[in-house]
């Protein structure tokens, strides 16, 4: 039956976009739908500031009538001008196993890219680093946590067809929550001690507190994640933005910061529970008892996982990720959490790879960011 590929222009094309997904992993058991108020949002140019400083085009493809496909093409402007790069990118690709259907809609993003001088497509890659990116390539009967992506393994299939090839790889370690110091930390609990009359760790009992560092946070991220693949600066908008889509689903408790003698924030890290059990029960709508199912698993869960953290150049090799994460584990025991997801650490990123290891976390997913060139 003839292909049909048209842009995504009315309310009801947005909705038609939304939705394929869950029509398309229909009995996938890992696979975690979006929450549907956020995405509505999300893909929304009015809401989403993100749209503008990003050239988009967003695509379904049809076959007899039926929606059987979705991409989202991306140039951003800013990000390309900070990184002396000229790169278009695919996102939220999505369709059955089908060659055809893939080819058509990723052929129709490259034009697209190329016709306004794009060198160069990668993907799966959002706005930024903050969205899920890569697909999964190894680990696939492994449970699906928050922000990242579930891919079937035929979509990696589609898009090697394509002329597509490995650009940047990722992994996810799982780590059990250590039930006392572990050995590695024992040798520097002097240091840490002497830390903690230099500097305040802050934590938390409610998210009305935490909202007060959402700005310091995050402008610290802008300053400390400059080199990560794919990460944007927030605007103070952005960072509101994010705050509201996020903060709700947070266990305080999973949130550290740390302050200088001048009230400075100059490292944090914030875990959350894993929620996808509640979630998937939800099917992705919170009214009106979805929110529920969500919090509740959160609680049930025996599962955290580590979202974001960051520490100012000049006071890294202290010791202040290891008070952190010695307050994150004694928050997790108290809950009666048992593990943590590492959630997406670049391969070539030592450093916190080597975080993990310390304390024994294995990798049990790896994802990758495809590239092919347009010229």
């Amino acid at each position: 039956m003839e292909l049909i590929v048209k842009e995504v222009v009315t309310k009801s094309d947005i909705t038609k976009f939304i939705k394929l997904p869950a029509r398309i992993h229909k009995g996938h058991a890992n696979w975690i739908p979006p929450i549907y108020m956020d995405e509505r949002d999300f893909f929304n140019p009015l809401k989403n500031g993100s749209f503008k400083y990003c050239s988009h085009i967003r695509l379904l493809a049809y076959r007899d009538g039926e929606v059987v496909g979705r991409v989202m093409g991306l140039i951003n402007h800013r990000y390309n001008q900070v990184k002396n790069e000229n790169n278009a990118r695919f996102s939220y690709l999505e369709t059955y196993n089908d060659q055809e259907v893939a080819h058509t809609l990723i052929s129709k993003v490259e034009s697209w890219a190329r016709s306004l001088g794009a060198e160069k497509i990668v993907g799966p890659l959002g706005f930024s680093d903050k969205e899920p990116q890569g697909y999964l390539v190894d680990g696939f009967d492994e449970p699906t946590v928050l922000m990242a992506n579930c891919n079937y393994k035929y979509q990696v299939d589609l898009i090697k067809n394509e002329g597509f090839v490995p650009e940047i790889n990722l992994v996810s370690y799982k780590t059990e929550i250590p039930a006392s110091t572990p050995a590695v930390y024992k040798r520097i609990l002097p240091r840490l001690e002497k830390l903690n009359s230099e500097f305040r760790m802050v934590e938390f009992e409610s998210r009305w507190k935490l909202r007060k560092y959402i700005r310091p946070v995050l402008n610290l991220t802008n300053r400390t994640f400059q080199e990560i693949y794919g990460s944007m600066p927030y605007e103070e908008k952005e960072m509101d933005d994010f705050a509201n889509r996020f903060i709700w689903l947070l266990n305080p408790k999973f949130v550290k910061v740390i302050e200088n003698q001048n009230g400075e924030v100059i490292a944090y890290t914030v875990a959350m529970p894993d929620i996808s059990k509640g979630i998937q029960k939800s099917k992705g709508y919170l009214f009106p008892f979805g929110i529920f199912s969500i919090l509740r698993s959160g609680k049930k869960s025996n599962r955290i996982v580590a979202m974001l953290g960051a520490i100012e150049e000049q006071y890294r090799g202290r010791g202040l990720d290891v008070m952190m994460a010695l307050k994150i584990f004694g928050s997790a025991r108290q809950e009666g959490k048992k593990e943590i997801d590492g959630h997406l650490v670049m391969e070539t990123n030592y450093a916190m790879r080597g975080e993990y290891e310390h304390i024994g976390g294995q990798i049990y997913k790896r994802y990758s960011i495809f590239a092919k060139s347009l010229i």
